[in-house]
């Protein structure tokens, strides 16, 4: 790999995990100039990071400006997201579960201790790392590229209206997410069960972001 697409695919990333973590706020412009000052490079390689982003429909293109910004949710798109991420995230974990092993088990609970203890302090950021890391290192062990790669640009996608969520919701009163009882499937083996869990906690921080929409 030549420097040029390693420095591509760093500011690529570096752009996929602040609209996953939520850190560009939905409606919010930016510049390719503001992008590339954050980020310390020259704007070619952010330039080309946007486009692969807006191809992803996680950004796009403002005609009259010509600045980014991440694309307004209705609730059209977002019952979309909902079933597509509910498709395709029970079988990811379907799969993973499929070649866990005990020392992923470990570091999932430790994801998902980070994930409580940073609820109970309103920790958002602390909170959306956690739970990004429980998800796709489970995701991770399934071996199915196609469906992983759906999943991250569907996350891409949602990442920054979940913090709309913590906005009007605040993290105190998110419910209870369904990790535990996956891990608990995990441990004996229920692949089933780890689908099934993990389809209920899709579901159930969709329909958070549909209430936090028309609310």
């Amino acid at each position: 790999m030549d420097d040029d697409t390693s420095i591509h695919d760093q500011v690529y990333e570096a752009l996929a995990e602040s609209l996953i973590q939520g850190q560009i706020p939905p409606g919010k412009s930016v510049s390719l100039r503001t992008l590339a000052n954050e980020l310390n490079v020259s704007p070619m390689p952010v330039r080309e990071a946007v486009r692969r982003l807006i191809a992803q429909k996680a950004l796009e293109l403002q005609p009259s400006n010509k600045r980014l910004r991440v694309p307004s949710l209705s609730e059209n798109r977002l019952l979309q997201l909902m079933t597509a991420r509910q498709w395709v995230e029970p079988e990811l974990a379907f799969l993973g579960a499929q070649k866990i092993t005990r020392d992923v088990i470990v570091e999932l609970k430790n994801d998902d201790e980070r994930l409580m203890a940073a609820l109970s302090k309103g920790d958002v950021d602390g909170y959306m790392k956690a739970n990004y890391a429980f998800h796709f290192r489970l995701y991770n062990l399934a071996e199915a590229d196609l469906f992983l790669d759906m999943a991250r640009t569907l996350w891409l996608q949602s990442g920054p209206f979940m913090r709309v969520v913590f906005g009007r919701l605040g993290t105190v009163q998110l419910p209870q997410d369904h990790h535990q009882e996956l891990i608990k499937a995990l441990e004996t083996g229920d692949h089933a069960a780890v689908r099934q869990h993990m389809a209920e906690d899709v579901h159930e921080g969709m329909e958070l972001m549909l209430e936090a929409l028309k609310g």
